[in-house]
């Protein structure tokens, strides 16, 4: 239990908001998401005759690839709301360190990933991307902040 009340910061309100949005996400390559996109169709530079030969093998295949990988992008949404609303929100900068480290592995990667395969969803990823690395910036933000308030008298955190 916490001797004192933390308020929500921007900083863990835009990462409750990257964890929300990589759960829906993940609840997409759960549940929406087709096994084959035409986007993959067109990296892949399949003809018909290639697609009709490995498509059913490749479809049943990837259904299962993307139910693991709907549960690791969920289960990361779910661990960026928790570490917002503890950790984070406690201003612990191993909370922030961590949070980068995350985000760039996860939801940064993925972004990168799908601008070097021209996805059609590149920049709803990079959007995401920005909001995760948006909260680890107003973390320091606001750590610089406060440090610099406890410091000079009359100054605001």
């Amino acid at each position: 239990m916490r001797d004192i009340p933390y308020r929500w910061r921007l900083s863990s309100m835009l990462l409750s908001a990257s964890g929300i949005l990589l759960i829906g996400v993940g609840i997409y390559f759960l549940v929406l998401r087709p096994p084959l996109l035409p986007e993959d169709i067109r990296y892949m530079s399949l003809t018909p005759a290639e697609l009709q030969s490995i498509g059913p093998r490749l479809t049943s295949w990837l259904t299962q690839v993307f139910r693991v990988m709907g549960g690791y992008v969920a289960a990361t949404g779910v661990l960026a709301l928790t570490l917002a609303s503890t950790s984070f929100r406690d201003r612990h900068v191993v909370a922030a360190a961590g949070a980068g480290v995350a985000g760039a592995l996860s939801i940064g990667l993925m972004a990168a990933v799908n601008f070097m395969i021209h996805s059609d969803f590149k920049w709803v990823l990079l959007g995401m991307a920005l909001v995760w690395a948006a909260s680890v910036a107003m973390f320091v933000r606001e750590s610089a902040t406060s440090a610099r308030a406890a410091v000079e008298p009359g100054a605001r955190p």
